[in-house]
């Protein structure tokens, strides 16, 4: 028997190794006894564009099914806030999505979202977990039947993604505006919806490619230079929108090509909400993000509350009160007046209204969040270490052994999540494992960019000597 644990954002393994038709059978059979014990009888499955997505969600299908779940399941590939949505327009307990998010094609995955339309709480994974059985060897009917005996439904997810959008955003006025926009789908879920919305938008990797050539669907910088190329040569376009593989993450650039990242983009968004739109409400942000954003929300006078890392943590704050704006350094995000779900391409809409609305670029935007914060420079380095010298690293963080790194004195750490350390006010590195890769993340901000590179080598090295 293979052990499945859930990390930051769900069940994630190699497919056809942990990942597999067996193991999906077990989590699945977990979900509907969860679902059984709490009184739920109606769960939405949807999956990404990841190789064997569909298979995966079908299998997931007649595992809860044969429990008596009725299931709404989605025929074709559908973002991960489109399966959210769908679970509170259908009036479900649970949805489920096959994805790995911005994991290496390898990767397949399992994601579980609430009644709420987010992802479900740690306290209701830890659930979960504990109900997966050693193996499933039910007897299960095909699709077919199930069809026939009521309990299984196909539903298209984004056309009621595309109706909400469309009742939420003034999309003419956007495509009325100076804005020429450049999308990058990264061959992720996002492919489809956004040049549905956008028809003018110049487009790439918009097409079907399981192993998304190669290269994991994250939206940052690195992975992003034939968009940044794009709009650099093109002075028809004036910024750029990325998502990951289910396109529930953002990376956006400029009008001169240049990248602006989760930071920035929660930095703008907290602008618009708070600065244009004079809404008030709490700002939930995850350890790793900048401390901008804690400077931002002081200024608007907003309290704002910080969690570990993973977004469920942010959904576990909006499921009981209203948090304006929301999110973590790895690109996802959340405002009100939606589900609490990171959406990559609603926070991307979001922004293009409040370029549209104001006539001004995503330039000049920041150059009025940096008046009141001050410019900053951020990056994060992910180290690829052995699992004995990462569980070292982490020791020697706990016992506090690392005093400098290189020319730089520790002033200051925290713990809330892996461990910040503070040099001054403006200058501080974060040590944290990833909870869903064997890898090591080095996070860094200082003034400048070069420095924050200076500090990234100075701590990497350290780390690994």
């Amino acid at each position: 028997m293979q052990h499945i644990k859930f990390g930051t954002d769900g069940w994630r393994a190699i497919i056809a190794d942990d990942y597999t038709l067996a193991n999906v059978r077990r989590v699945a059979r977990a979900t509907a006894l969860w679902m059984q014990q709490n009184k739920h009888d109606k769960a939405v499955i949807g999956y990404d564009c990841r190789f064997g997505g569909k298979m995966f969600s079908e299998e997931a299908a007649r595992v809860l099914c044969t429990a008596g779940i009725r299931v709404f399941l989605c025929p074709d590939f559908a973002s991960t806030p489109m399966v959210s949505l769908g679970v509170v327009r259908l009036q479900a307990g649970l949805g489920i999505v096959i994805t790995a998010s911005h994991n290496p094609p390898s990767y397949n995955g399992f994601k579980l979202k609430s009644a709420l339309g987010g992802p479900m709480t740690p306290t209701q994974i830890a659930e979960v977990e504990a109900l997966i059985p050693e193996k499933y060897e039910e007897e299960m009917k095909p699709l077919s039947a199930f069809r026939q005996m009521g309990l299984l439904e196909e539903v298209n997810l984004e056309d009621f993604y595309v109706a909400h959008v469309q009742k939420h955003f003034d999309l003419e006025a956007i495509r009325g505006s100076f804005i020429r926009l450049a999308y990058d789908a990264m061959y992720g879920a996002g492919q489809r919806v956004v040049p549905r919305l956008f028809p003018e938008a110049s487009l790439l990797h918009c097409e079907y490619n399981p192993s998304f050539h190669g290269q994991a669907p994250e939206p940052i910088e690195r992975n992003l230079e034939e968009l940044s190329t794009l709009i650099r040569s093109n002075p028809d376009l004036n910024c750029g929108l990325a998502n990951d593989g289910d396109a529930d993450r953002i990376g956006m650039f400029d009008e001169e090509g240049a990248f602006v990242d989760s930071h920035r983009i929660l930095l703008l968004l907290l602008l618009y909400k708070a600065g244009y739109q004079k809404q008030k409400g709490k700002v939930a942000i995850t350890f790793s993000v900048t401390d901008k954003m804690k400077r931002l929300a002081e200024h608007f006078g907003l309290p704002y509350e910080v969690t570990p890392i993973g977004f469920k943590y942010t959904a576990e704050i909006m499921a009981r009160e209203k948090v304006l704006v929301g999110g973590e350094e790895s690109g996802g995000i959340a405002v009100a007046g939606h589900i609490p779900e990171r959406d990559g391409v609603w926070i991307g809409l979001e922004l293009l209204s409040f370029m549209a609305e104001t006539g001004k670029t995503l330039r000049q935007l920041l150059e009025e969040v940096y008046e009141i914060v001050g410019p900053f420079a951020y990056d994060r380095y992910d180290l690829h270490v052995t699992d004995a010298l990462k569980e070292e690293v982490m020791a020697r963080c706990a016992a506090g052994s690392y005093l400098t790194f290189g020319p730089y004195r520790i002033t200051k750490t925290e713990d809330i999540d892996g461990y910040k350390f503070y040099f001054d006010e403006e200058r501080w590195v974060m040590i944290r494992p990833s909870g869903t890769e064997p890898v090591l993340r080095v996070y860094a901000q200082a003034p400048t960019r070069e420095e924050v590179r200076n500090i990234l080598e100075k701590v990497s090295a350290a780390l690994q000597a």
